[in-house]
């Protein structure tokens, strides 16, 4: 059999307030194809399918097309909720969607219910809040350790019954290596969830984290499917493609995803970005750059998008600053002598005269409107 296994959709996201919603649905183009041509029989969708419990409705739209064509391929899908969806709404219709080949796991109570294809049992633990399972399954503590812990004895149990298994969990396993695009986890329990917990079946599909890892030959995440924030720049984004044969090893292959556009992080002094040549291939990515000028150049952000359009976010940090000797006063002075102070220590050099000009209108006109209101 032959498992495609994803994770981290996160359908709806936008990235600096640019919408990937064209990027997402190149990749349900891609997942659709690799189906197709690689003969998959499941796709393993491992949790935050949406980035947000309330989706917006172009998300959920794409999220049907997406399940319809993938049947229409010929694989089964069997898809669990992670901590950015909403267990409830995920679910709805989920009854109805199982006679048609599309296996929806929310509940906690369903994790060592398998999906049964070809033999092959898949166990979708959803992901798992401790403190919302700790009484029902009598746990010893709040952490997901316990939780998860409870959720394998139950399907080891059940999985020697079968040829073979396959389990779908949203969690965070030690030794994982995080992103900035990942919410933390930790409230409710310790976070962490160790390697050992999930012996005992043929293959692992881990969703949460978003960058692709290997955490064993058979545990192993997708990560997201596109960059979600610029810490994933140089992240190869896809999907693990597994050939599972219990009569000898179970292995897998990365297929790489199409990049819409790539993320990248430059640093430098503003005239040295915008003259040399060798940024020329940074000009079609999203950036994140870091000017070094000694002093903060006037209308950066604008000078930057005349060469690179796509530039999301802007940082200094120039060479050789120090410190303010001492904090400026703020009590009892003019607020336009303060905030030409504040101009002063963050650019390095005074207003210019129509800059203070401007700011001072500023000052004057929010006074007035304060006196009326």
């Amino acid at each position: 059999m032959r498992i495609l296994h994803t994770s981290d959709w996160h359908l709806g996201r936008s990235f600096h307030r640019e919408s990937l919603l064209a990027g997402q649905a190149a990749f349900v183009d891609h997942l659709v194809e690799t189906v197709r041509a690689e003969r998959v029989g499941v796709v393993a969708v491992s949790g935050d399918v949406y980035d947000r419990a309330l989706p917006p409705v172009d998300a959920v739209a794409l999220l049907d097309e997406a399940l319809a064509r993938l049947r229409s391929a010929g694989a089964r899908v069997v898809l669990i909720s992670g901590n950015h969806d909403s267990a409830l709404r995920l679910r709805f219709g989920s009854a109805l969607f199982e006679a048609s080949g599309v296996h929806v796991r929310t509940s906690p109570d369903q994790a060592w219910e398998p999906v049964l294809v070809d033999g092959v049992a898949f166990y979708g633990i959803p992901y798992l809040e401790p403190e919302l399972v700790r009484a029902g399954w009598e746990l010893p503590d709040r952490s997901h350790t316990a939780a998860l812990s409870h959720a394998m004895t139950r399907i080891r149990a059940d999985a020697a019954r079968h040829r073979a298994s396959v389990v779908l969990s949203h969690c965070f396993v030690t030794g994982g290596q995080a992103s900035d695009s990942e919410r933390d986890i930790s409230v409710g329990g310790v976070a962490h969830v160790p390697l050992p917990v999930f012996d005992g079946v043929d293959y692992v599909a881990l969703g949460h984290l978003h960058g692709r890892q290997r955490m064993s030959e058979t545990v192993r995440y997708s990560g997201s499917p596109l960059a979600y924030s610029f810490s994933e720049a140089g992240h190869v984004k896809g999907s693990w493609l597994v050939t599972l044969d219990p009569r000898t090893s179970t292995g897998a292959e990365f297929v790489p995803a199409p990049v819409p556009r790539p993320v990248a992080r430059l640093r430098g002094e503003l005239d040295d970005l915008l003259m040399f040549p060798k940024y020329t291939d940074f000009e079609d990515h999203w950036l994140h750059i870091t000017l070094t000028d000694a002093v903060r150049p006037k209308s950066a952000m604008d000078r930057l998008r005349a060469r690179f359009p796509h530039t999301l976010a802007l940082a200094f940090d120039p060479v050789g600053a120090t410190p303010a000797a001492q904090p400026v006063r703020v009590s009892g002075r003019p607020e336009a002598e303060v905030a030409l102070d504040f101009v002063r220590e963050v650019r390095g050099e005074p207003a210019a005269p129509e800059e203070e000009d401007l700011l001072r209108q500023a000052i004057e006109a929010s006074r007035v409107k304060e006196t009326m209101a």
